[in-house]
Parts: structure tokens; sequence; C-alpha cells
């Protein structure tokens, strides 16, 4: 046994290694970046042990491979290129539906390892046959599921699709999609006028079904949607590395489908719900129209707001995805620092759902160079709002909706929020009087201590900046 015997041997073990601790990194936002980066090489490492593995064959062996050696490398060279060059370009804004792009590729590849598997007919074995449909199953409703998620995220699906009955429908096309796929093991080195019906009839049904299961979900839901997805895509690889004895794809699936698992759980009970609510109860599907005035806002200049936050003790800032859409989170970094100057005790308050993916807000914050100590989750701050001079809300809405905690007809009745709404004063920067993504009307708006402060939150906080400028320092 040679060299690069063993080091053909050792790449699953390393690479997963690799993994696992990159994993672990990215569990803090001090060394999210390590992290990642660490996981790419352990990925870059197993590549390359792929290729050595093929290159070292005989040419005899290479000519029986069941893949095009020139194709694979033109795919990673072109979709290596793409997605570095979508990393480093793509707005801030666009982050939740890249992130939903790629986790469906991701599905996408484990549902094609599975389909090459079933085509070939390499074993009858129907354990072995049921773990590959398993995992083209969930591949494929990970892929078509993600897709959606991604149309929702960036406007081009604007509206969730509802019809009568249409749980019922849904069902009935899971019920479909496993009874074809329990053909496909069945009928697998068999002769039949079509061996491969089966399985092409059970990949389009696993694909219709991820279309049909994500359709009806609310915008609102997504974050715990891409969460649910990237646990699915993950235990896709995880099934198809079995499928391949491949101890690296085994390993990494199964690490990244628990961690996505448990991020999924964790979400949905920040949000009061059961995972099967979020995906089965056509939230919001009343909300809008239950949604009215349930007073006067009242306004004030962004001056005037800035005057008020100078002379306070404290702030707590309450980001959301309007200061995304604004991009002003360098704008607010200027403000904050110079509240600081003026011996401003501010601190950033992150609830787990904000922004449209989990962690959006970290990453927006950690953009701008927001001190990691000045960020503070729900359940560390909450019961600081009770005497926190000042609460500035932007462009956060339903995180901040009291209505959770008072209004038992509310859709959100139960779900936790940051408690802004106890804070002496409450400032929020908002483009318009409308609801938020979920359609759900926010009586915080109208409560006597809070008061609007209209506009784009990048020329909101500009404007907040300069008067602070002029009013000189302490």
């Amino acid at each position: 046994m040679n060299m690069i015997d063993y080091i053909i041997g050792l790449s699953g073990l390393v690479a997963s290694g690799l993994f696992i601790y990159g994993l672990k990194g990215m569990s803090s936002p001090v060394t999210a970046v390590r992290g990642i980066v660490i996981a790419g090489w352990g990925m870059a490492f197993v590549v390359v042990a792929s290729f050595l593995q093929v290159f070292t064959l005989s040419p005899e062996a290479q000519a029986h491979l069941p893949v095009n050696l020139g194709l694979a490398v033109l795919a990673l060279l072109l979709g290596g290129v793409w997605a570095g060059w979508r990393g480093r370009t793509v707005a801030m804004t666009a982050m939740p539906q890249m992130v939903a792009l790629f986790n469906g590729m991701g599905g996408g590849s484990a549902a094609a390892i599975s389909a090459v598997a079933l085509m070939r007919h390499d074993t009858t074995d129907p354990l072995h046959l049921g773990v590959t449909v398993l995992g083209g199953l969930i591949g494929c409703i990970s892929l078509t599921g993600s897709l959606i998620a991604w149309a929702k995220l960036d406007g081009r699906m604007k509206n969730p699709i509802r019809f009568p009955g249409q749980q019922i429908f849904n069902l009935l096309v899971f019920v479909t999609a496993l009874g074809l796929g329990a053909l496909t093991v069945m009928t697998q080195g068999q002769d039949a006028p079509d061996p491969h019906l089966f399985t092409l009839l059970f990949f389009l049904a696993s694909l219709f079904f991820g279309l049909c299961m994500t359709v009806p979900i609310g915008g609102a839901d997504m974050p715990v949607v891409i969460s649910l997805y990237n646990a699915f895509t993950g235990l896709a690889v995880g099934l198809e590395g079995y499928v391949m004895a491949d101890p690296a794809l085994m390993i990494a699936g199964m690490v990244v489908g628990s961690a996505g698992t448990l991020l999924t759980v964790l979400m949905a009970k920040a949000m009061n719900r059961s995972i099967a609510n979020v995906l089965f109860s056509n939230f919001g599907a009343t909300s809008a129209k239950a949604a009215g005035p349930q007073g006067t806002m009242k306004s004030v200049d962004p001056a005037d707001a800035a005057a008020t936050m100078r002379y306070a003790s404290s702030v707590i800032i309450i980001p959301g995805y309007g200061l995304a859409v604004a991009q002003a989170q360098q704008k607010l970094y200027e403000f904050v620092k110079m509240l600081q100057a003026d011996g401003v005790d501010v601190k950033f308050a992150i609830h787990p759902v904000a922004g449209r993916m989990p962690g959006h807000m970290n990453v927006l914050l950690a953009e701008a160079g927001v001190p990691y100590d000045m960020i503070y989750d729900m359940d560390d701050i909450n019961d600081s709002f009770k005497t926190t001079d000042v609460a500035l809300v932007i462009g956060a809405n339903d995180v901040v909706n009291p209505s959770a905690r008072t209004d038992k007809s509310s859709p959100i009745y139960g779900m936790p929020i940051l408690n802004a709404d106890q804070a002496k004063q409450v400032f929020v920067i908002k483009r318009g009087q409308g609801t938020g993504y979920s359609g759900v009307q926010n009586p915080l708006f109208f409560l006597p201590n809070t008061t609007m402060v209209f506009g784009d939150a990048q020329a909101v906080l500009g404007k907040m900046v300069e008067a602070l400028k002029a009013l000189g320092t302490n």
C-alpha cells in the first residue's frame, strides 16, 4: 500500500473532522468565519482525494467509471467560479435567497446521486435500495422546496398559493411518491418493458411534493422553512453517503442534518409553534383581513429622535429586515458610536427569527463591524427593557408585536417577543404605516410611549447622525 492509498483512505476521516470542527466554529459569531474556512478546506481536501483516487486507477478501470471525468471537472470549475463570485457580490438583502438556492442545489445533488444509483441497477438488496430511495425523496423535496423559498424571498412569488382541500391533496401526492418509491425498490433487477418507469415517476412525484409542500407557507415562516430544508439536505447527503460507502458524506450529512434539525426546532420554539404548525397551518391566511388601524400613530423628525437618544442613559436597538433593505447598517453603527462617545449605554437585541433567515441580523451587524459583546439574544436582554430609556426599532415588526402577549385572537399569540414596548420611550423607524411581513397589525405603533420616525432607514439614520454632529459632544 503506497502513500497515495494511505491519503485516500484517510481523506474521509480528515475531511469529516474538518467539517465537524468547522461547524462547531460556526456556533459563535467570533469564530464563524474561521469555521466556514476550515469546513471549506475539508471539502476541498475530500474533492482532491476523490479525483486522486480516480486518476490512480488503471485505464481499463477508468473506462468503466459511471461518471464523465471531463464533465465533472468542468462542473466543478463552473460551480466554484459562479458560487465564489455570487458569494462576494451578493447584497445583504439577497443573502437569504442565495442560502435557499445553494441549499436546494445540495438537495438536488443528493437526489441526482440516488437517481444514478437506481438507474444503474447495482444491487437488489432491499435495505440498500430503500436508503437510496429515501435519500432521493428527501433530496427532491429539499430541491423544489428551496427553489420555492427562493422565489418567495426574492419577491417572485408574492403570495402563498392556497386552495380548499390542499392538505389532503398534498398528502395524496406524498403517499403516491412513497408508493412509487416502494415499486422502484421491488422492481429493481426484474425484467420489464421499461425498467426505469417507476424510478422516473418516483422522482417526478417527489419533486412535485416539495413544491406542493412549500407554496402555501407564508413568507413570515421562511426562516424556519430554510432551516428545515437545510436539515433535509444534510439528511439526504448522509443517506447517499451510505449508498456510495463514503464516510465523509455520511458523517458530514448527518452532522449538518442534526444541526439543521436542532436549529429548526429552536426557531419554531422561538415562535411558540410546532414545526407541523409552520408547515401546515396556513399562517396569516386571515390575519391580513383582520389587521386594521388601532389608533393614531405619532411621528417625529429624525433630529428630535436623535436628540432624545443623545441625552438618554441607555438605548436598546432592535434591527429588522428593513435595516437590511435600506443597507443602513454602516450608518447605524456610525450613529451608535456617536451615542457611545456621549456616554450612552447602547446594546443590540436580536430575536431568533428576525430577518429572512437564521442569524440574518447577526450577519448584518457583523458586516458593519458591530462588536459581538454589544449584541444580545432575546432571553439575555428582555428583562432590561423595563429600565431602558429608549428602544429604537428599525424595520422590525412581528418580533416586537405585544399582541403576542395580550391578544389571544392574534395569529402570533404566545410567540416570545422582544419587550420593546416596556421601554420608557420607543422610536420606530419605518417606511410607512403598513403591516409587517406576516400581515399582522402591530399595536406597539399606537402606544402612548411610541413615536414613529417615517422614512427609509438609510436616510433617517443619516439625518440622525447629522443632528448629533450639530449638537456636538457633551
